[in-house]
């Protein structure tokens, strides 16, 4: 960049920087001047680099005029003490000053030299350049690095995935393989976490296979690591959305009942094998995973979809529920009853015809044969 502009230290500045790295010096301000870097004003210090830093740092900020400042911290290393190089460009400052500032950067450090430059601070307002924002600039780059949700997601399994040499129950996640030499063993993959489904929580699901409700919430306690109830009641499809919550993630067992081509149904058959009776013994039941999306931490996103599988897994081996449709929403507002009813009866395909082209006109006789 400073091929660029051309610009360069002017020789009292060159002096000046060459004499100020003994310690006299806390602070020094460059401004840009006939097309030359030229020294604009330096102080010496009067306490420690932090009581320092406001009063004689923020005061040689200009509302729009951009500057470097180069800033004498108290540690030293093999070359002398360290600086702060802080680069004070305004948002509102003229745009040919931002860029002679900007193409001139890496000019003034070479000058300076960048074996005694430890740290680099921008900043367009005042708050991004005083002790304040310093702070949290060091904050910033000690902090790790932000993530994907893929990323995060990837990271809790690698934190879930711990050797367990037992299983307590049905709460494992991870088995630990061990080799038949017993040299050497191996994780797992972690495909699910089996918690156990609390009696209350049971005791509703059966009332429910038994018609005596329509609708069963449940939730996970992360402390004691069980399925557990949260809510029941009576409720058709119009009244299903107002009963999942928008701040939390839930399961939800809802029992549909409802008129399809003018028979009544009530099924807990897959689809496939549905069938339109009267009254039976069978029901139709809908399963539904809601996720209010990143409203919840990481953590229990994580869980309750690294429970779901073995959930449904109880419900359909242990409990002989057979669920018709296993849906996933994040926004209650997707739950109407036209929603529900196109899930369990999807719209068949109706196969087109192919286009039939139109005979010739009647009467127009054989057709002519042309010789070469």
């Amino acid at each position: 960049m400073s091929h660029q502009t051309g610009i360069t230290a002017s020789d009292h500045l060159q002096s000046f920087l060459a004499n100020s790295k003994s310690g006299s010096v806390r602070s020094i301000k460059i401004s840009i001047a006939e097309e030359k870097l030229v020294l604009a004003h330096s102080d010496p210090p009067r306490g420690t680099w932090e009581d320092d830093w406001d009063p004689l740092v923020v005061p040689q900020l200009e509302e729009k005029q951009p500057c470097f400042i180069m800033y004498r911290l108290d540690s030293a290393n093999e070359m002398g003490y360290q600086w702060i190089f802080i680069s004070y460009s305004p948002d509102f400052s003229p745009v040919r000053q931002k860029m002679l500032f900007a193409a001139t950067r890496a000019t003034m450090k070479r000058e300076f030299g960048g074996g005694q430059i430890t740290d680099e601070l921008f900043g367009t307002a005042v708050d991004d350049v005083n002790l304040d924002g310093y702070r949290k600039h060091l904050t910033a780059k000690s902090a790790p690095p932000p993530l994907t949700m893929a990323e995060e997601e990837l990271q809790l399994i690698n934190k879930t995935e711990v050797a367990k040499t037992s299983i307590l129950g049905n709460k494992t996640a991870n088995h630990l393989q061990v080799k038949n030499d017993g040299a050497s063993a191996k994780h797992q993959t972690l495909t699910g976490l089996a918690f156990p489904v609390s009696r209350a929580a049971q005791d509703e699901i059966h009332r429910l296979m038994d018609r005596a409700i329509t609708y069963v919430q449940l939730s996970i306690d992360q402390k004691n690591e069980t399925i557990e109830l949260s809510s029941t009641d009576t409720v058709d499809a119009k009244g299903l959305r107002s009963r999942i919550p928008t701040d939390a993630p839930r399961y939800h067992i809802f029992l549909y009942k409802h008129n399809h081509e003018g028979d009544y149904m009530e099924s807990i058959g897959e689809f496939d094998s549905l069938v339109l009776i009267s009254t039976s013994s069978f029901f139709l039941t809908v399963f539904i995973y809601s996720m209010p999306g990143y409203k919840c931490p990481i953590k229990e996103r994580m869980l309750y979809s690294s429970c779901k599988n073995p959930f449904l897994a109880s419900l359909e081996d242990g409990m002989k529920m057979q669920i018709a449709r296993k849906l996933e929403i994040d926004d209650p507002a997707e739950v109407t009853e036209d929603f529900i009813y196109a899930e369990v009866h999807p719209a068949k395909n109706i196969v087109k015809t192919q286009f039939a082209r139109p005979k010739g006109p009647a009467g127009r006789g054989p057709k002519r044969m042309t010789k070469k």
